[in-house]
């Protein structure tokens, strides 16, 4: 049996990134970059009015000026500001040739064609060329995950696609007689399969393209001829359930069958320990323990870094943890490193503050709900106070 770091290290290790696409800007929400996107000219590229008023040179005043023309974004004035000029101007109007700074409209007093103008410093309410960023600039960095943000980045810089991260292919498996898929009618000894829904949600919401199947049936047959069949048009393959030492236990047989290698089969964690990993040639297959909160736990813990590697994002960044203080106090650990479902929240000082769950039976699907943050105690944790300093995993 081995760690929770060693277990994430081995599946890591067996994981390469992904091939890459390029796919339309308007379709790049969520996907990885796979390119540095590097900025062809300065934003903006020429010096602009941060207000509406009047274009003016400094040195003329205070005094009153001559309005010649008009500038608005997009529509720049071709006349150069001669002394004693000025000219009418919008918010993100380039400058007029001339002019040093902007005359706001509520300091302006307009008569006809001749505005008086006080004293205003030079560069008063003006955009520099380059303020934003300067042509040869890195803007965005291959392997960012790309939000509302970074898609407007590109839009920037001039950019209508993008060369991202294939979204890996994940097929989840769920299996067990006492399932029944949801809206069929279940047996007074069969449960609703939750889990396979869960996991496919949380491949897509982790970047990956998730595909289910019906619930399959504990016969090692139909088990191995499942996951066949998922090998060849997927990425990954995820095995929920028949992972345990019972004799409907069909899974790691299953892949053993199909030739593959089990790199580990039971991680020194609660809950999930019999959580296991394999390959079969170039395909990779995670095991989920069936009891729901075990499954959830060590996807976290397991499936999210794996699908970060996949798309050629740094892993380890799913699985730091951040200090919080404990609202209750925390019994000893035994020595298995133990995930506890908690509520977390911060006070009006900021501090984040958790507090575990009274329930934690990995069977129970519903505490999730209001509590999912995760607080990890190490093997052998001692016995902890309330208000203690505690490991959080963030939801």
């Amino acid at each position: 049996m081995i760690s929770v770091a060693e277990a994430r290290a081995a599946i890591l290790s067996a994981a390469e990134p992904i091939d890459a696409e390029n796919v339309r800007l308007r379709h790049a929400l969520g996907r990885t970059l796979r390119e540095d996107l590097i900025a062809a000219r300065d934003h903006p590229p020429f010096r602009a009015s941060a207000m509406d008023g009047y274009a003016v040179r400094a040195s003329d005043t205070p005094g009153a000026l001559r309005v010649i023309g008009e500038a608005g974004a997009g529509n720049a004035l071709q006349v150069p500001l001669a002394p004693g000029e000025c000219a009418r101007i919008f918010t993100g109007a380039p400058l007029p040739v001339g002019a040093d700074a902007i005359l706001i409209q509520e300091d302006a007093v307009r008569d006809q064609d001749i505005v008086t103008a006080p004293q205003i410093a030079p560069a008063r309410h003006v955009r520099d060329a380059g303020i934003d960023f300067r042509a040869g600039d890195r803007v965005l960095t291959s392997g960012v995950t790309l939000n509302a943000v970074s898609i407007a980045l590109a839009a920037t810089l001039g950019r209508n696609a993008l060369t991202v991260s294939r979204r890996p292919r994940v097929a989840v498996l769920g299996g067990g007689d006492e399932l029944v898929t949801p809206g069929d009618t279940p047996l007074a000894d069969q449960v609703f399969d939750s889990m396979s829904f869960a996991v496919a949600a949380l491949v897509e919401q982790w970047g990956g393209g998730a595909s289910t199947a019906p619930p399959l049936k504990d016969r090692g047959a139909d088990v191995a001829r499942a996951i066949a069949e998922t090998l060849t048009p997927n990425d990954l393959t995820v095995i929920i359930g028949g992972a345990s030492v019972g004799d409907h236990d069909h899974a790691r047989p299953a892949v053993r069958e199909l030739g593959g290698e089990i790199l580990f089969e039971k991680v020194s964690l609660r809950p999930g320990k019999p959580t296991w990993f394999a390959r079969i040639e170039k395909n990779l297959v995670l095991g989920l323990p069936g009891n729901p909160a075990s499954a959830m736990v060590c996807a976290r813990l397991f499936l999210r870094p794996l699908l970060d590697k996949l798309c050629g994002q740094e892993p380890g960044a799913s699985t730091r943890t951040i200090a919080a203080r404990t609202r209750s106090p925390l019994a000893a650990n035994g020595v298995r490193e133990t995930y506890l479902r908690a509520a977390i929240e911060s006070d009006e000082t900021g501090q984040l503050w958790v507090k575990a769950a009274a329930q934690q039976d990995s069977s129970l699907i519903s505490v999730f709900a209001a509590a999912p943050a995760l607080v990890m105690r190490p093997p052998d944790a001692p016995a902890t106070a309330e208000g203690a300093l505690v490991e959080v995993l963030c939801p």
